[in-house]
């Protein structure tokens, strides 16, 4: 019951109060007034760390995060996906504590040996020494969460797609599940320490994912994941919540900000029409995103140098076989007639 959720008082305390909405200040936190891990970490402070999605959006995913356990944020290159995992989960546990807060990547070489549990080479000697049966970070995790049932613990996982997740999570995948977060529920692991052992997933365990939906290398997602991640689209977010953040952060003209925005709309609109692309292949915002507080002395410059080394070497892979297409588009970009 979400109603219930928000009258919570954890609820307040980390979340917020939608009705506070109006009354945010988005340039309140400054590089030098980042939390510690003592302080207090809320949506107002996603925001105000350059996070352009609408308050409710945030909302929504922590209150789906809370109830689901699991949730994945997925969208195009550039849309801040690993970014905002990271944030979500501070905001989740009401702090910045990277003890709490555990980062992976996925890629096709990971196994359920490296993740979850299983024999690896120990010493020093090339081809020597012994093997050991290790806890991977995941069970470490959760091993850690089991004994520290008043704090959360959450999992960011970059590219969550990029391994084979039914196959590196194993029985984990099973226990992932929102019901199945009690001892009653424990599993068998394909490695156990000794007879009878028995593992659960706490339910101070979450796990978000990221993925890039542009990547023609990474195959469907596995329908027995999907049923167990709640699943959220990022967008390029080139709206005035941006520009006003560029501009206060790093000096950049409105005016100017205002034609860059107009550009890389106009190139993601041809993206999007692309029947060979779409609008997973879209530029996102994170390309025109300088860090906070620098100083963008030469915009002109400045984002002349982003076309020429980020935004066009990606077109050419976009447009491999169109070399004339991919040239327009850095004319256009560059306002060269």
């Amino acid at each position: 019951d979400l109603d219930t959720f928000r009258n919570e008082p954890f609820w307040r305390e980390r979340f917020g109060d939608d009705d506070d909405q109006e009354d945010i200040d988005i340039f309140s936190a400054t590089p030098d007034r980042l939390p510690s891990a003592q302080q207090t970490y809320t949506i107002n402070d996603v925001i105000a760390d350059g996070c352009f999605l609408a308050r409710p959006t945030l909302v929504a995913m922590l209150q789906q995060l809370q109830i689901k356990k699991n949730i994945i944020l997925q969208g195009p290159p550039g849309t801040g996906k690993t970014w905002l995992a990271k944030k979500l989960a501070y905001a989740l546990i009401g702090r910045r504590d990277d003890s709490k807060v555990r980062p992976m990547q996925f890629h096709p070489n990971l196994s359920y040996e490296d993740f979850v549990r299983g024999w690896r080479p120990q010493g020093s000697e090339a081809g020597g020494g012994s093997l050991a049966m290790l806890d991977g970070p995941f069970l470490e995790m959760v091993r850690d969460a089991s004994n520290d049932a008043s704090n959360d613990y959450i999992m960011v996982i970059e590219e969550i797609n990029r391994g084979n997740p039914a196959s590196v999570f194993g029985e984990m995948l099973t226990l992932l599940e929102a019901d199945k977060r009690h001892s009653d529920e424990a599993l068998a692991l394909a490695y156990p320490r000794e007879s009878g052992e028995r593992v659960h997933i706490p339910p101070n365990v979450y796990v978000i994912g990221t993925m890039n939906t542009a990547d023609r290398s990474i195959a469907m997602v596995d329908l027995a994941l999907r049923r167990r991640f709640a699943f959220f689209d990022l967008e390029p977010m080139l709206n005035d919540t941006w520009r006003a953040w560029v501009n206060e952060q790093c000096g950049i003209d409105d005016e100017f900000l205002v034609g860059v925005a107009q550009r890389i709309n106009s190139l993601n609109e041809e993206i999007a029409a692309d029947r060979n692309l779409g609008r997973q292949f879209r530029i996102g915002h994170s390309f025109v995103t300088p860090a906070p507080g620098t100083d963008i002395g030469e915009p002109e410059a400045w984002f002349a140098q982003i076309v020429e080394t980020e935004i066009v070497p990606l077109l050419h892979e976009y447009w491999f076989d169109q070399s004339d297409k991919v040239a327009d588009a850095r004319s256009r970009l560059l306002s060269i007639s």
